[in-house]
């Protein structure tokens, strides 16, 4: 055999195939011996059927083409290999020469992955925000917690903004009950503004026992955007009282003994949040950075067929909230092309990222351990709320397991960039990221192997790109024609 190839684009090549009629043999002997066992001829018992007479039968033409269709995958995996392509789509196969005794000519074309120049990481410089934690986001912190142990204690006054009451509500429109706008003791935090816009205004002064009316523009259901008329009474009335801001309350909300040491803490956990939300940053503008210094042309059925899965994921996500993609629209304000073209976008970055972190992985010979990976595994089983061991049986049944070794790769070059790169504040100053810690070399490991990560490997795509760009094993070839 003898393969030849063809740079049509950055993205695309064409293989032309020549076979030696010879080299067809195997698989015309292989037809012949299953169309035996299927073909029945009087005076024959199945397996048996000679192939003199299964030419009279079937023609030989047909079988020939049989013969070439059954040869045609393990020649065109043999042809990828030795032309070293990294195929990422079937291909599309034409039969461009063949006759009975001759040689076998065919081409495939297909999408492959684009060669990505790479960048000195040392010369990729990214700015983020500083850690900066302010007295007034501790003390906001700790007026949550102490609201957390409030007290409600009935009181028999007119409601003010920040009290709790229950309610009875009912509503009507045009005079007529609506199905489902009924509640009975509905407790409701005044001031909230989190049930029907205008009940804080109508209920404030309102007494225990006392009925308030009121319109209001209905959000959701078939009448929509329309005035209804809705009536609230109040059953009750409660005051919060907050516990006295001292030691005492510190020992009681914590492990701590004194308000110092509580807030303390709490500036800690806060400067921790405020690391790991930079490291969310530097991530996202590293791939920006990337991005615009990297030119990655995208091939079109890599990019079509991404925009099909988003689609089709968002169309699941619409059917389970129980709304249409007209409603959704609008909530977003966008009109259809400007949502399509975000989407577009979006997932044109996703797989330009993940070539990007490909090339990294392959240029810096970044490998995983099974340590690593099952990591991983523990820590998706988790956030799925399932067994590890059922999970990787999941994994298993699909190409999901391929995918999460992906996903780990690419994490882990992701890092690998954010530890070479200049990172620093709006001030100019570096900044030392939070970044997972490298693990000690494995004796026993590849030297590659030697980077513990710990955080989650689908935040390696821009936004919520989640592009499954990985490598495609050669497939079977659909033929066009058969020349």
């Amino acid at each position: 055999m003898k393969a030849t190839k063809e740079t049509l684009s950055p993205t695309r090549v064409k293989l032309t195939v020549e076979v030696p009629f010879d080299e067809l043999k195997p698989s015309l002997e292989a037809t012949y011996r299953k169309l035996a066992r299927q073909v029945r001829v009087s005076g024959f018992r199945p397996g048996k059927v000679p192939p003199r007479i299964l030419d009279q039968r079937l023609g030989r033409g047909v079988i020939l083409d049989e013969a070439v269709q059954e040869a045609l995958p393990q020649l065109y995996s043999e042809a990828v290999q030795a032309e070293e392509v990294d195929v990422l789509s079937r291909p599309e196969v034409d039969i461009t020469e063949f006759a009975d005794g001759g040689q076998l000519v065919f081409t495939a074309e297909v999408d492959v992955r684009p060669e990505v120049t790479l960048p000195e990481f040392s010369e990729l410089e990214i700015t983020v925000d500083a850690v900066e934690v302010t007295d007034e986001q501790v003390e906001e912190q700790l007026g949550a917690l102490r609201d957390r142990f409030a007290v409600l204690t009935p009181v028999e006054r007119a409601v003010q903004a920040g009290d709790y009451v229950s309610l009875d509500l009912s509503a009507e429109a045009d005079g007529t009950p609506i199905d489902g706008a009924e509640a009975t003791g509905l407790s409701y935090e005044v001031g909230s503004g989190n049930l029907v816009e205008g009940l804080d205004d109508a209920i404030i002064g309102a007494t225990d026992g006392e009925t308030r009316t009121f319109t209001t523009e209905l959000l959701s259901g078939e009448q929509a955007g329309q005035p209804a008329q809705v009536t609230a009474t109040v059953r009750g009335v409660k005051e919060k009282e907050l516990p006295a801001l001292d030691d005492d309350f510190a020992t009681t909300a914590s492990e701590f003994d004194t308000l110092d040491e509580l807030r303390a803490d709490i500036r800690t956990r806060l400067e921790q949040s405020r690391r790991t939300e930079q490291v969310g940053q530097a991530r996202e503008k590293l791939l920006e950075s990337l991005l615009e210094r990297v030119e990655v042309p995208v091939p079109g059925s890599l990019l079509a067929g991404e925009i099909e899965a988003r689609e089709h994921r968002l169309s699941r996500e619409l059917e389970y909230i129980g709304t249409d993609r007209p409603s959704y629209l609008e909530t977003l304000g966008q009109t259809e092309e400007e949502f399509d073209a975000e989407v577009r976008e979006s997932a044109g970055k996703a797989i330009r990222s993940q070539f990007i972190l490909d090339a990294v992985i392959d240029a810096e010979s970044i490998g995983i351990d099974q340590g690593e990976l099952m990591e991983q595994l523990i820590l998706r089983a988790q956030r799925s709320g399932v067994q590890p061991d059922v999970y990787a049986q999941q994994l298993a049944q699909g190409e999901g397991l391929t995918a999460l070794m992906a996903d780990v790769l690419r994490t882990k070059a992701l890092f690998l960039l954010l530890e070479n790169a200049k990172v620093v504040d709006g001030a100019g100053t570096p900044v030392e990221l939070a970044l997972p810690a490298r693990s000690q070399p494995d004796t026993d490991a590849d030297a590659d192997h030697d980077r513990d990560v710990t955080v989650a490997a689908e935040a390696v795509a821009p936004g919520d790109g989640d592009a499954t760009v990985e490598p495609v094993e050669p497939v079977e070839a659909e033929t066009d024609g058969n020349g």
